[in-house]
């Protein structure tokens, strides 16, 4: 295995793609590893520089957003709305199209198209929020490259890019095999 880059390196590129592209009016919704609290934290800023309300979606990301906090690392919850239940998300969801999506940065869990995760739910039309050409959907952690992650994260996108997103992908850092 080769060494991997600093975090740094993928909080630049999320910095890039969230500060650089003009998206004023579009959807921005990311998705990481719920346990990469770093990345969380990146996004967390990012998107309030955006001015954007930052919304946690997903059982894991509420999970892990407890965890930050009861072990003293972080308390996401003084800048970010963090909803883990289905029912809940789904009303949050409501909300934010009934608001406008531009005033909101979804994170979401659905980095590996696993099938009920948020992400999934939203493309598939499982929800009460609907993506529209020129939305931005960023996957911040790599695919685990097994069966079915490999498939079912093709057919998300496929399933993306039918609604015309904008999809940023490989905003990561991480080990990769050596080619040798």
């Amino acid at each position: 295995y080769t060494k991997t880059p600093s975090e740094i390196v993928a909080r630049e590129m999320l910095k890039e793609v969230m500060l650089g592209t003009v998206n004023e009016d579009n959807s921005v919704i990311a998705t990481c590893f719920a346990s990469n609290i770093a990345r969380l934290k990146s996004l967390v800023e990012f998107g309030k520089k955006m001015n954007r309300r930052v919304v946690f979606l997903g059982r894991s990301l509420m999970k892990y957003s407890e965890a930050a906090k009861d072990v003293g690392i972080i308390d996401f919850s003084k800048d970010a709305l963090i909803v883990g239940y289905r029912d809940r998300v789904a009303r949050i969801l409501q909300k934010i199209e009934k608001e406008g999506k531009s005033g909101y940065l979804i994170v979401c869990t659905g980095g590996q198209a696993e099938p009920n995760s948020v992400l999934s739910r939203i493309a598939n039309k499982q929800l009460s929020f609907y993506l529209s050409p020129e939305d931005n959907i960023i996957f911040s952690n790599r695919i685990i490259p097994v069966e079915p992650n490999i498939t079912n994260r093709g057919r998300l996108e496929k399933l993306l890019r039918g609604y015309g997103v904008r999809i940023y992908e490989n905003l990561h850092v991480s080990v990769t095999p050596d080619t040798e």
